[in-house]
């Protein structure tokens, strides 16, 4: 077992299953999407040629690593980004002296 301190804010056996997420280029596109505001699933859904089952999978995956919140309203699950999670992710780039991206 591990004895590495948490940096981040999130367990240091999440930080790789982060980083698998993130490579899937479809999960990237759907977190693009959820950036600009909170987008039901089906919205994320419409925006992508693959089935529904398979986006929601990409949801499922996201919010399980903490990279997306959900909320249910109704019969409908909004998601949007973690920026807590987000922010570790930046914070871990800036420690490995990766340019800023903005």
């Amino acid at each position: 077992m591990s004895t590495l301190a948490n940096i981040h804010g999130v367990p240091n056996n999440l930080d790789d299953e982060v980083w698998k997420a993130l490579v899937e280029p479809r999960r990237r596109a759907i977190l693009r999407l959820v950036a600009g505001g909170e987008l039901t699933a089906g919205d994320i859904a419409a925006a992508f040629d693959v089935t529904r089952p398979a986006v929601s999978q990409h949801l499922t995956v996201l919010r399980n690593v903490g990279l997306l919140h959900e909320r249910r309203e109704g019969s409908r699950r909004l998601y949007r980004t973690r920026p807590e999670a987000l922010a570790g992710l930046r914070a871990l780039l800036d420690e490995l002296g990766a340019p800023d991206c903005a």
